[in-house]
């Protein structure tokens, strides 16, 4: 889970990169001790740089001049020993700004994840797969070196330039003057260079992002069964390397944007020493002070020492101004309103019984669109079963979403044993409520694996009894690797059957008082279809089941049938009750009767 202490939530609305720049900080607030240490290392580092050349000028005007031995040993060996220190603070300085970095990558990953986790359903309907994933690793992984090294190289390499600055206006103001002429002109020029590489990145991501769901989609078990049957596969890599080409190009502008004037400020700055011989020889030609060899020597030193982190400085500049768009990107994701929440003080039950009503039922999946539902007025009560049937888009499955709360009604509301469901806490809506759907979801894990996701610490008995009840037990044990073969990439090492079964087993596992079943079995031949049945049969024992139907021979020994038309409800009764009405749900009954044959 991400931090507490840190602010996920924007701040009040300010200029766009200040703001950002704030935020960005905030990330490393947790581990402001351990940055500090760092700061500490750098400010040793820095005067243990400085001083080099210091030692050195005395060499060359003192101790050798002189001809004394003793103290030209002595600042050679204070020479060496500043290699050394400033050597291990290297080593330290990177070893802990490192581990702040990959902690505050961590945090973020962490945060992006539990965000997407507390989304609503719409959200990932509207949202393709790989754009998601390409969020949590392109842009989190793009930001890895800034956030692990850019930081530390900022204040590592200002504290030197100011340490360095400071050192050769101690030696000579004039020759510092002249060193320093052009460095506002640098500075323009790096800002500009960010500028252009901050709006390269960000069309660089989006395409990342469209590649990752192109992969995700096509690449899939059953993309690639779709691609091949389609015979699609040769369009789909046109596709892609289209999509490729697209990304080469803004790879080279974003590696090349810039770096032409970069080039022109290097060449400068190395330069720089022959202006600084040059203007020392001119000055002693016209009269003015002269200069020894020994702070001349130091002052070119000092200078080229000021030349690595200052044009490092410029470099880290852009890149810190094109890592902005990573940030963006990623704090995009983490600003999205969580629709679906619990409240301040949520509702616990120790003891679920089972009891569902929908009182005055509305839902609209925005202020735009119509109602998906209206008006619904059901109860369900403990342990008894209902059947939702009606056409293809009547309302069927968004009416079982609402129980779950994968999605929260509009208008009137849902209670488990009279209390709404916005009011429980999380943990009793999903020990609670149990759902099967017609889209069976297992991970790329062993069977064991798959099971033990609804109970973590079920016994290897426990498995087996619901693998049991699921009539699924005979067919894991006679695989070679039993309840350790691996499913596959969502499961399609399994037959559709199988799978629910699978399925079914997991929520016996779970074994909750509300059962929903999502056309569970409409995807399924009349055979399968029955022996899943079964397996539902065992399963809805002594349970509140709510059955979404295709198959109105699933349905008929249902406590309650409601048939939805347009989101409202056309008719309810039992099955002989509503035969007997000859309304929708017998012209429904006698369509299924019609379709029997063919299956």
């Amino acid at each position: 889970m991400p931090r507490d202490d840190i602010n996920w939530t924007p701040p009040p609305a300010e200029p766009g990169q200040p703001r950002q720049v704030r935020r960005i900080l905030t990330l490393f607030r947790p581990y402001r001790g351990r940055l500090a240490v760092v700061g500490l290392l750098v400010a040793a580092a820095s005067l243990v740089s400085v001083a080099t050349p210091f030692l050195l000028k005395e060499i060359l005007d003192t101790a050798i001049p002189q001809g004394r031995t003793g103290l030209l040993s002595l600042l050679a060996l204070g020479m060496i020993l500043s290699a050394v220190l400033g050597g291990v603070f290297g080593v330290l300085q990177t070893l802990i700004s490192t581990t702040v970095g990959q902690r505050v990558m961590h945090d973020l990953r962490t945060a992006v994840y539990d965000r997407l986790q507390r989304m609503s359903l719409a959200f990932f309907t509207r949202t393709r797969t790989g754009e998601v994933q390409s969020r949590i690793a392109n842009d989190i992984g793009g930001m890895q070196a800034t956030v692990t090294s850019t930081a530390t190289s900022l204040v590592s390499n200002l504290t030197s330039v100011v340490a360095t600055i400071v050192a050769m206006v101690a030696l000579d103001w004039r020759l510092t003057v002249v060193s320093l002429l052009l460095l506002p002109v640098f500075v323009w020029i790096s800002r500009r260079v960010g500028n252009e590489r901050k709006k390269i990145t960000t069309q660089r991501q989006k395409q990342m992002a469209v590649m990752a769901a192109t992969v995700t989609e096509s690449l899939s078990v059953s993309g690639i069964v779709l691609g091949r049957t389609m015979g699609r596969s040769d369009s789909l890599t046109r596709s892609f390397a289209e999509e490729s080409e697209s990304l080469v190009d803004l790879e080279v502008r974003s590696n090349m944007a810039g770096r032409w004037r970069m080039a022109v400020i290097g060449i400068v700055m190395s330069a720089m020493p022959a202006v600084i011989y040059w203007a020392a020889g001119m000055a002693l030609q016209l009269g003015g002070p002269a200069v020894s060899i020994g702070t001349l020597v130091a002052f070119v030193s000092l200078q080229q020492g000021l030349f690595r982190p200052a044009v490092s400085l410029l470099s880290t500049g852009v890149q810190i101004q094109a890592s902005l768009a990573l940030f963006q990107r990623i704090f995009e994701y983490l600003d999205l309103p969580i629709d679906i929440t619990e409240p301040e003080k949520p509702v616990h039950l120790d003891q679920v019984k089972g009891e569902v009503r929908f009182e005055g039922v509305e839902f609209r999946y925005d202020d735009k669109s119509g109602p998906i539902l209206d008006g619904i007025d059901i109860t369900v009560p403990a342990g008894s079963s209902l059947a939702v049937v009606g056409q293809t888009g009547a309302g069927k499955s968004t009416l079982s979403h609402l129980v779950p709360r994968l999605y929260d009604v509009t208008g009137g509301r849902v209670t488990l044993d009279g209390v709404d469901v916005r009011d429980l806490d999380f943990d009793t809506l999903a020990r609670g409520i149990g759902v099967v759907s017609q889209e069976t979801y297992l991970f790329h894990a062993t069977v064991a694996d798959n099971l033990r996701f609804a109970k973590p610490d079920a016994t290897d008995e426990e498995l087996r009894a619901a693998a049991k009840a699921a009539q699924i037990d005979d067919h894991i044990t006679s695989l070679p690797d039993g309840y350790d073969t691996v499913v596959g990439e969502r499961g399609h090492r399994f037959s559709g059957g199988e799978k629910q079964r699978l399925a079914i087993a997991r929520t016996i596992l779970r074994d909750p008082p509300v059962l929903i079943l999502d056309e569970a079995t409409s995807a399924l031949d009349t055979r399968t279809e029955r022996a899943v049945q079964e397996a539902i049969d065992a399963l809805s024992a002594n349970r509140t089941t709510i059955t979404i139907a295709h198959r109105l021979s699933t349905v008929r020994g249902a406590d309650q049938i409601v048939v939805l038309d347009r989101g409202r409800t056309a008719e309810r009764g039992t099955h002989e009750e509503l035969l007997e009405r000859d309304g929708r749900y017998a012209a429904l009954v006698r369509r299924d009767a019609q379709l029997e044959p063919t299956r």
